[in-house]
């Protein structure tokens, strides 16, 4: 039968819908930029040392806020952003776009449960702390002009406010029972009591003033410096000071002699809320301990079956007392060791080119971590660079107690610190394009410390492990993340003591005792980061896994570390959906 062809009537009220449809779907688009701006202006505001590390300098001149009416400002604020977030249809939204909203809907529910939580009354822990952040807050930032060095003087004079609203918070903890383990207040105290100065030039604040440079005039440089020495002495270093007297006094007599989150008030909810945070899934704790039995149980096979390759004569007990013990495993000076580790990371770069097809522009660098929070600091950690700075991104290794840092763990160490782990993964972040800023500054612990793990692995492929030692070091760290598994549910959930979890870490591993003890600690004193290692690594292995198969002789490993690292971080879920997409594409 032949079709009448449309009438004018029928053609016009075509061109209408097509034409709201169209004027929709832009409107879902632009609703949701205007989120994204909106969310991000205000989270400058909020957070003065992000601000700066963005490469935006309005706010250098001040540190965060945390008194019980900025918590509620966010908190009301961020509320509102979700409400506007849910209020988007997601299908008129593009690919790219649906991934912004979800991205960073997940961001503000994670942050309203914390401030729901009142997390604010524990701000520090081993490895971080409000104190250490405001010594951080201006590294690395350019400073070329007068204005800058105003800028940096007025945050320390900053420093008086900021430290008396954590100390308000955490007396806040005390009243509810909600505060740190006291054997991690005593090894914190120390750390902060070192801070206070007789002479303020000592102090790692007064750097800056040490290399103002020549464009600034002689006499402005003199009177830079007087100012800054006067704010260091007359406003950081009481704060420092106050800060240690309460850590020592008050803050002492109210820490808790029992160890686990769920120990505290409310802490069933506080140990799930730090899973999802720093797993990205909400997972029973009872699970991620019984996963991490079986990894215990699989790298121990293989350590075992090392030991037994490398010709030693003697079992597990015996060749890691022989690691620990033997000075050829050890370096004599910190220069020895810094040496070493920047071999490493030179051999590494060598081959980076054979692993990815896009690498990072930003260079980084092998730093000693600070003097004066060595003694309690972890093994080494990574530290980012300011977008606009004036330096690479930090690769901080411990030098002190030497007789504790092995070299043989080195190479595991360097591939998860610096390359291809934290830089190279942190850099492309930074380096993301036509992406919003909030994804360039977002680390997601899973995705990130996944990838860090998922690097020592990778090592093996790219040549790094050259000796049975080596080889063993790596085995030992995976097992160490494993450990962290067992250990960190069994502390925050299963009741148990830190003898067990120190023994327990021991004898799977040949980390030094040192390590050992400042490891467990920062388990205890930080409940649920530890997990996010070999979460994230098991599901960046499964993926590999997946799309090798799914792919067969088409799978590419240099596109599919490409494809992984392409959106920056996110949370496993919406990881897992972005790599099913790549296998799906990757087919036709």
């Amino acid at each position: 039968m032949a079709l009448r062809p449309l009438n004018f009537l029928s053609v016009l009220f075509l061109f209408i819908c097509l034409l709201a449809s169209t004027t929709w779907a832009a409107t879902a688009t632009e609703q949701l930029q205007s989120i994204i701006d909106d969310h991000w202006q205000f989270s400058l505001k909020e957070d003065p040392i992000m601000a700066g590390r963005m490469g935006v300098p309005d706010y250098n001149d001040r540190l965060p806020a945390v008194a019980p009416e900025d918590r509620a400002r966010r908190l009301k604020k961020e509320r509102q952003f979700l409400v506007r977030l849910e209020a988007i249809d997601g299908a008129q939204l593009s690919e790219s776009d649906r991934v912004n909203r979800d991205l960073l809907a997940w961001v503000l529910r994670n942050s309203t449960e914390s401030n729901e939580l009142f997390l604010d009354r524990i701000p520090l822990n081993t490895f971080y702390s409000f104190y250490t952040s405001a010594l951080d807050a201006s590294d690395g930032l350019a400073m070329n002009r007068t204005a800058d060095y105003q800028d940096y003087i007025a945050r320390i004079r900053d420093f008086d406010r900021y430290f008396n609203e954590n100390i308000a918070n955490m007396r806040e903890g005390i009243k509810s029972g909600f505060v740190l383990p006291k054997i991690v207040v005593e090894g914190i105290a120390p750390t902060v009591r070192a801070q206070v100065y007789s002479d303020p030039k000592r102090s790692s604040l007064y750097e800056p003033f040490e290399n103002i440079p020549a464009s600034i005039p002689q006499k402005e440089q003199q009177r830079l410096r007087k100012a800054g020495e006067r704010a260091i002495k007359e406003t950081a270093i009481p704060a420092f000071a106050r800060v240690a007297d309460f850590l020592e006094g008050d803050y002492m007599r109210a820490a808790t002699e029992t160890l686990g989150a769920e120990q505290l008030p409310g802490g069933k909810a506080y140990y799930r809320h730090t899973i999802r945070t720093y797993v990205t899934q909400d997972m029973d704790p009872a699970e991620i301990h019984k996963i991490g039995l079986a990894e215990v149980q699989r790298i121990r096979a293989e350590m075992d079956e090392l030991i037994k390759a490398s010709g030693f004569d003697g079992d597990f007990k015996a060749f890691t007392k022989f690691l620990r013990t033997d000075p050829q495993f050890y370096a004599k000076t910190p220069e020895e060791l810094l040496k070493e580790a920047s071999y490493i990371a030179k051999r590494i770069d060598y081959r980076l080119p054979e692993f990815f097809g896009k690498l990072p522009r930003l260079p980084y660098g092998i730093v000693p971590v600070p003097d004066e929070i060595a003694p309690n600091y972890t093994t080494a950690s990574y530290n980012p660079a300011a977008i606009g700075g004036t330096r690479g991104g930090a690769y901080w290794l411990n030098t002190h107690a030497l007789d504790q840092r092995p070299l043989y763990e080195l190479a595991a160490l360097t591939l998860h610190e610096a390359v291809p782990g934290h830089h190279l993964q942190n850099a492309l972040s930074q380096e993301l394009e036509n992406a919003p800023d909030f994804r360039r500054n977002l680390y997601l612990s899973a995705f990130g410390e996944g990838w860090g793990l998922y690097s020592e692995r990778l090592g093996k492929e790219m040549g790094i492990y050259t000796t049975p030692y080596q080889h063993f070091g790596r085995l030992s760290y995976e097992m160490w993340r494993a450990a962290r598994l067992v250990i960190d549910t069994g502390i925050h959930s299963q009741g148990w003591t830190r003898q067990q979890a120190l023994d327990f870490l021991a004898d799977n591993t040949s980390l030094s005792k040192a390590n050992v003890r400042a490891e467990v600690d920062r388990y205890i004193s930080w409940p649920g980061q530890a997990l996010s290692y070999k979460m994230g690594e098991i599901e960046i292995r499964e993926l590999r896994a997946r799309a090798e198969k799914a792919l067969g002789d088409q799978f590419d490993l240099r596109k599919f570390h490409d494809a992984l690292l392409t959106n920056g971080a996110l949370p496993l879920s919406m990881l897992e959906a972005q790599m099913e997409r790549f296998i799906t594409q990757s087919k036709k």
